[in-house]
């Protein structure tokens, strides 16, 4: 029988918590049971644990990005993207709006809270590079403003 770390989970289950993050490229996977947390970070995770079920989405977007010219805007951390404050009211900011510093350009909901983004630049939208409701890396380029 495998040595047990945590109630529910032997080195065994760890192991293949493990070999799932480097099959499937993820950044981490977090697994929180009240106080208690469990975090397995593979090789492209680039945030401390966070409590909460949190795996990394591919930045296939980020490398659209990198052909654009203009003021990437970045997540601050890991999470959900929602463009507008609730499903039935209109994004904070759509392609071709004019934006100025401190506008809120979207949120992003970590572990059950919603952070607004605001811009760091005055500018017009250029591309917006996620969709409503994808995950978000820590430091992937969201949008575009030039």
């Amino acid at each position: 029988m495998s040595k047990k770390i945590y109630d529910q989970f032997d080195m065994n289950t760890l192991s293949d918590l493990a070999d799932l993050i480097n099959e499937k490229n993820l950044g981490e996977i977090t697994i929180v049971d009240g106080e208690k947390s469990i975090s397995i970070k593979g090789r492209r995770c680039a945030m401390p644990p966070m409590p909460a079920f949190s795996a990394a989405a591919p930045a296939t977007a980020d490398t659209d990005a990198d052909d654009m010219s203009g003021n990437h805007v970045k997540a601050p951390i890991v999470g959900t993207f929602y463009a507008a404050p609730s499903p039935n009211d209109k994004p904070f900011v759509s392609v071709g709006d004019t934006v100025k510093k401190g506008d809120t350009l979207y949120i992003i909901e970590s572990m059950k809270v919603m952070n607004e983004v605001q811009s760091e630049f005055d500018g017009v939208v250029k591309k917006i590079l996620v969709k409503n409701g994808e995950s978000l890396e820590f430091d992937q380029t969201v949008m575009i403003i030039d």
